[in-house]
């Protein structure tokens, strides 16, 4: 019954993406939720509820209807094989379990709020499993994808090398 409801919540949400100052602004039911949508526990929810195929059936046609506008870029778990599985040019950015721990406790902390390792590292850890066996759309990278393990990569490389690879099927 919950998962019924879920999926009704996510087939009428009134969300945006609106860009404003070269970022795109998370507008749902009117209230800018862009700071909210990115924190570990919003993260660690919507593994969860990635879960249920009532409700990744409901949100899946909102997220391709996206697509009908040029020059799309959208980041997730499972764009390149489940949301956007034709997508022209498609990367699977990675990082090992601690590099990510290190990032993220790096960005907490500069957000003002006090971060431990260990936990978020469990926390990360927890969903990366969960993911990856999920019987719906697990975390798999697209066969056609390139595959980007940032773990020892500035960001300035990480960018270099997708650049690089899009160059390939888009001329800047």
């Amino acid at each position: 019954m919950m998962r019924k409801k879920l999926a009704e919540v996510g087939r009428n949400l009134d969300i945006q993406f609106l860009p404003e100052n070269g970022e795109i602004q998370v507008i749902l039911e009117g209230e800018n939720v862009g700071d909210l949508i990115r924190t570990a526990e919003a993260g660690q929810n919507a593994s969860k509820v990635a879960a249920f195929p009532l409700v990744r059936e409901a949100l899946l046609e909102r997220q391709r209807a996206f697509s009908s506008e040029k020059g799309l870029i959208a980041d997730g778990r499972d764009m390149g094989t489940v949301v956007f599985p034709d997508a022209q040019i498609k990367l699977f950015l990675d990082a090992s379990a601690e590099e990510r721990t290190k990032r993220r406790v790096k960005q907490l902390q500069e957000k003002g709020f006090n971060a431990n390792f260990d936990e978020i590292l469990a926390e990360i850890k927890e969903r990366d499993f969960r993911d990856r066996n999920r019987s719906v759309a697990p975390l798999v990278p697209a066969k056609d994808a390139l595959l980007l393990d940032s773990t020892h990569l500035s960001i300035e490389d990480v960018i270099n090398q997708a650049l690089n690879h899009i160059a390939q099927y888009i001329k800047f």
